[in-house]
């Protein structure tokens, strides 16, 4: 970071109060607002500075009239973009585990103590440009809009500080406030876009028969063949945007699969084992199978379900994160 933008980073958490993390929830008070004239508030305060002096000049009454009627109302709209902000209070809401390239969307909830509705309220990260369509918060209720952020690494995300403005009820004024809540996201390693189909499990249950290609166990996923029957293919990974595989079923008995971190080619990166790991965890859980994960240091048992998977791929985003890197803890 060179010294000038130092600098101005210094000058903005000095003046707008904000340097980390805030512990919910955070009230806008009258301190935390901002207020200045929009670029067409400029201009038709320059508008008005010329009907006034050519009112002057030429002893103009209705010139006058006219001049501090609009200024009046122009003055009045200062008031009112205030109004839209003060007294908010501000708590996280939900935001759910995402893959690292897909945005982390953070729910933050805005509560409204007051009679008088909020009207044209617009959120997004600091310095993002901003494409969200406005909201607004009726009297003495809540809303819970959605601020999207790029995700590059796994591990935990902070929530970045947001700027909250309005510009209502001209457009001639914009008040905003600065604030960062506390509040993180987990981002799970992308998943490999072609990886190898799911290794047979190495923990066998009791049984009859030997591999083949029955209909009774599922014992893994391989690359779907045009002439493979539709009800094999894994839908669930198909509807993910994951590639086309195909199920593949034991004559009978059943085995867990395991997903093991030294069973990976001696070659691979670090992020290339986690992005093959997380892919056969995807695909394992949407095979409906018992799979367990094997990292240096991690042993999951094999399981099912919502919660395995999310323990899965938890293991998987802060795996090798040291305990001082922000990203290793919630």
């Amino acid at each position: 970071m060179s010294r000038p933008t130092r600098l101005r980073e210094r000058l903005r958490r000095w003046l707008f109060r904000v340097s980390g993390p805030e512990p919910t929830p955070i009230r806008l008070g009258q301190r935390r607002i901002f207020v200045l004239p929009t670029r067409f508030g400029l201009a038709l305060g320059a508008t008005l500075m010329a009907m006034l002096l050519a009112s002057i000049n030429y002893g103009l009454s209705l010139g006058f009239a006219l001049t501090f009627l609009i200024g009046s109302v122009a003055w009045i709209s200062i008031h009112h973009a205030f109004r839209n902000l003060v007294d908010l209070a501000i708590s996280p809401g939900r935001s759910d585990a995402v893959f690292c390239g897909t945005p982390a969307r953070f729910g933050v909830v805005l509560h409204n103590p007051t009679l008088r509705p909020r009207l044209s309220l617009k959120i997004w990260p600091t310095g993002v440009p901003n494409g969200d369509a406005p909201f607004d918060i009726p009297a003495e209720a809540s809303a819970a809009p959605e601020v999207a952020v790029a995700t590059h690494v796994r591990g935990w995300l902070q929530l970045p500080q947001l700027t909250l403005e309005t510009r209502h009820p001209l457009g001639l004024i914009r008040a905003w406030s600065l604030f960062q809540p506390d509040q993180q996201c987990l981002v799970y390693p992308a998943p490999e876009a072609d990886a190898p189909p799911l290794p047979h499990g190495d923990d066998p249950r009791p049984g009859q028969g030997g591999r083949g290609r029955g209909r009774d166990d599922f014992s893994g996923l391989r690359h779907h063949q045009p002439a493979d029957s539709p009800r094999h293919v894994a839908w669930k990974t198909v509807a993910r945007g994951g590639p086309w595989r195909t199920k593949e079923f034991e004559g009978a008995g059943s085995q867990a699969v395991w997903l093991d971190w030294h069973h990976l080619p001696p070659a691979m990166g670090v992020e290339a084992r986690l992005s093959r790991l997380a892919r056969w965890v995807i695909d394992a859980d949407a095979a409906g199978v018992d799979f367990g994960l094997r990292l240096p240091g991690t042993h999951l048992t094999p399981s099912r379900g919502p919660a395995h998977r999310h323990a899965c791929l938890a293991a998987l985003a802060l795996y090798g994160l040291p305990a001082g890197d922000p990203r290793a803890a919630p």
